[in-house]
């Protein structure tokens, strides 16, 4: 159910090589993890966008157009979802950065 980006990969971005510890230690953690030229920060700064654009360029989660149905003799309204022509969103920029899901962090407030 909805995996993170690098325990998906079996791959943990946040671990540091300089931890203390036995030497076998050390060469375990190196073979888990890869070296990286960079540090990974521990923010996120976008996301994939969760609402669609439709042909009228209106921005919502789901989108409804209005049927009408007779039944008996007598006009009826209905909504109907709209599923064909919707453009995705994006990638929406995050204003604050939000903490990584992976990052090992706890946070507490006094």
């Amino acid at each position: 159910m909805g995996a993170s980006g690098s325990k998906a990969r079996g791959l943990w971005p946040f671990a540091s090589a300089a931890g203390g510890g036995s030497p076998e230690a050390a060469g375990a953690e190196q073979a888990l993890v890869r070296p990286r030229g960079r540090a990974v920060p521990p923010f996120v700064f976008t996301r994939r966008g969760s609402m669609f654009y439709d042909e009228d360029g209106d921005l919502a989660h789901e989108f409804y157009e209005e049927t009408v149905v007779t039944k008996n003799g007598q006009k009826r309204a209905k909504l109907r979802r709209v599923h064909k022509n919707l453009i995705p969103q994006g990638i929406v920029k995050l204003d604050p950065p939000r903490i990584h899901v992976d990052f090992p962090v706890i946070l507490y407030e006094v």
